[in-house]
């Protein structure tokens, strides 16, 4: 590609590093800097921002201002657990930022299939391409998220890190980024990937990599939304319990195709059964009708 067709993927990259290093950090410090370190500022510090607000923001909502209307009491996570996921994703966060800012220099460098304007395409080819961009991603990271768990070294060494957040107590919005970094970087690999596939609008590229904040934080609240087919809390809860369900992303359907999906309300029906049919062992139990006779 021509330098002339590439100026707007870098004219709107430098238009977004002057709006938040502009906003956040004094001009002398970051301006010298050559565009691609501007860059990784600007998404290390919208990431961080984002990050910590969301987490705030939700926590506040579920665990306060409707305390134990989501969330039983005993099942809130403690305010040290939440400090240790936040200072785990902080430590990863320098090397999160590093992906969204390679995958924009490949695309101010003509390497990917992106275009810079809506109007480069119409709206139906633009929904066509999301669409197809959100199958591959959520394909891509299933699989990278199986083989997490499947891949004995790359468990230990890698996703394990996350999985220290097993149970109810323990799972909080901050646990969406608690990663060891090289984990979190390949889970959001399918991103970056799927621009070498499929035509992509630059800016709905970049607002999704950067949603997968809002979306990772959602999926850790333990609130099951029942909305099909989306992949909520409910789902992924029983991901951190069992380790060997629910790997999917977005949606239930790759753990449906791939024979993997465990359903929350199923879980809860079997409890209940569960309860009553002890509860009628109980009752009927010799000891019990003696006490009556």
């Amino acid at each position: 590609m021509n330098g002339s067709h590439l100026n707007p993927f870098l004219e709107e990259t430098a238009f977004y590093n002057r709006i938040v290093l502009g906003s956040l950090v004094p001009n002398g410090l970051w301006a010298p800097l050559p565009h691609f370190f501007q860059t990784w500022l600007r998404n290390y510090l919208g990431g961080t921002l984002l990050y910590i607000v969301s987490g705030v923001l939700w926590c506040f909502y579920i665990y306060y201002l409707k305390r134990s209307v989501y969330i039983p009491k005993d099942a809130i996570p403690s305010n040290k657990a939440m400090l240790l996921q936040i200072y785990v994703a902080m430590k990863a966060m320098p090397w999160y930022s590093a992906l969204p800012t390679i995958s924009e220099y490949m695309v101010e460098n003509g390497w990917a299939r992106c275009f810079s304007r809506l109007s480069d395409v119409s709206w139906l080819a633009y929904l066509m391409y999301v669409a197809i961009y959100l199958i591959f991603v959520e394909f891509g990271i299933y699989w990278m998220h199986r083989e997490l768990h499947d891949i004995k070294p790359l468990y230990k060494y890698l996703h394990a890190t996350h999985h220290i957040y097993n149970k109810q107590n323990t799972l909080s919005p901050f646990a969406g980024l608690a990663f060891h970094p090289l984990d979190g970087i390949l889970q959001a690999v399918p991103h970056v990937i799927a621009l070498f596939v499929v035509p992509m609008h630059f800016t709905t590229h970049i607002a999704l990599l950067f949603m997968e904040a809002i979306w990772t934080a959602n999926i850790h609240d333990c609130i099951h939304s029942k909305i099909w087919p989306v992949m909520g809390a409910g789902y992924h809860t029983i991901h951190h319990t069992t380790y060997r369900h629910n790997y999917g992303h977005y949606t239930i359907w790759m753990d449906w195709m791939f024979g993997t999906l465990r359903d929350p309300i199923d879980d809860e029906l079997k409890k209940l059964a569960k309860k009553m049919l002890s509860s009628l062992r109980g009752a009927l139990s010799p000891s019990y009708l003696f006490s009556w006779s």
